[in-house]
């Protein structure tokens, strides 16, 4: 299975870059060079369309060569790491890699705390508990997104999600959403956002009838979009891929348990770990034993070494969310936390495979 690291010249943080710099704000970080071109055409309506897990592999094994995706694929780049929703999206709305965000993964560490948190809930990990009377992630780890900066600096900026007024539950809704702005007079830019075909594939497969049905549907309604716009560029891309792959749970191996001083975060592909002190030659023998030929095992100081969360400004909670050790899925196994999350899933990503890290940029001028 060909591994793939992040590639922080060109990656979807750098998208966010480029389109700050189309409205006149460089903060001095790497823009997209495969997008900048398309920009300085200078379109009154600019469209970043993110589709949830749409990565490259996803439209080449579902989605026909001569159809509306792949016949407009620009280029093909990289997410950033983890790639999963929770720190690419942000990425992509703040231009920040996920060292300067610290949005990493579905379920994150805050030593302010001292639990796991499931960051889009605001919830302790594993639980229907709020974590706090507040929004753990926003109050520790806050950001001002492209959308915003793009408005305090006077210009019309927009963001199109069913989280974001007028809150739209449909991709038909999405879609209507953007066409409507785009009428608007003045230049402007919209990010939208659907969480979609990742949610599909998770449960389904990500090659299956299902996927292909979903993937199908979200690019005709785009193909279908995009003939009724004008003077619009239209950049469709997604967070991250995905993989099929097979399911263990790390509460059936005793002995690496009784070294961990709580259960991991991040993602059951990228597990953040902590580790007694005293256990910590026992944990890397355990480990390595059962996932080494399909985790690498790093410690904290590796990590930080080979920025693998990207390079740059790090927020000043980043390194005290890190555990002792990272493990990272380059193989075809996932290591869960619980039997149930094993059962259920079938799709997933946040490891470092060329499936979950290539990502496309489709490009539509109208």
């Amino acid at each position: 299975m060909k591994q793939q690291f992040p590639d922080y010249t060109n990656c979807i943080a750098n998208l966010a870059n480029s389109i700050l710099r189309a409205f006149g704000m460089d903060e001095g970080r790497q823009s997209l060079k495969a997008l900048d071109a398309y920009l300085q055409k200078d379109y009154e309506n600019i469209v970043v369309l993110l589709l949830d897990g749409m990565g490259k592999s996803i439209i080449e094994k579902n989605l026909d060569r001569d159809g509306f995706f792949n016949t407009h694929l620009a280029a093909v780049y990289s997410s950033v790491f983890p790639p999963t929703t929770v720190a690419a999206t942000t990425s992509a709305a703040t231009g920040q890699n996920p060292c300067g965000h610290s949005w990493l993964g579905w379920d994150c560490y805050y030593p302010q705390i001292d639990k796991n948190v499931t960051v889009f809930l605001n919830r302790e990990t594993g639980t229907e508990t709020p974590a706090a009377d507040y929004n753990v992630a926003w109050t520790y780890c806050g950001y001002e997104s492209v959308v915003q900066k793009i408005r305090k600096n006077g210009g019309n900026a927009f963001e199109v999600a069913p989280f974001a007024d007028p809150f739209p539950d449909t991709f038909g809704e999405i879609c209507g959403r953007i066409k409507e702005l785009c009428g608007q007079p003045g230049k402007k830019y919209i990010y939208a956002y659907w969480s979609e075909p990742d949610g599909t594939m998770h449960r389904k497969g990500c090659c299956g009838q299902e996927a292909k049905q979903v993937l199908g549907e979200l690019e005709e309604e785009v193909r279908r979009l995009c003939g009724e716009l004008e003077n619009t560029l239209v950049i469709v891309t997604a967070d991250h891929g995905h993989m099929d792959t097979k399911g263990t749970a790390i509460t059936d191996y005793p002995r690496i348990m009784e070294c961990l001083v709580r259960m991991p975060s991040i993602e059951p592909r990228a597990l953040n770990l902590f580790v007694k002190k005293e256990k910590r030659e026992l944990f890397e023998r355990e480990f390595r034993k059962e996932f080494g030929d399909k985790f690498l095992l790093w410690t904290k100081q590796e990590v930080l070494d080979r920025k693998l969360f990207g390079p740059g400004e790090e927020h000043p909670n980043f390194r005290g969310m890190l555990g002792d050790y990272l493990a990272i899925a380059v193989d075809d196994l996932t290591i869960y936390s619980t039997r149930e999350e094993k059962d259920f899933f079938i799709s997933v990503h946040a490891g470092l495979t060329e499936e979950e890290m290539a990502i496309p940029l489709i490009i539509v001028e109208k």
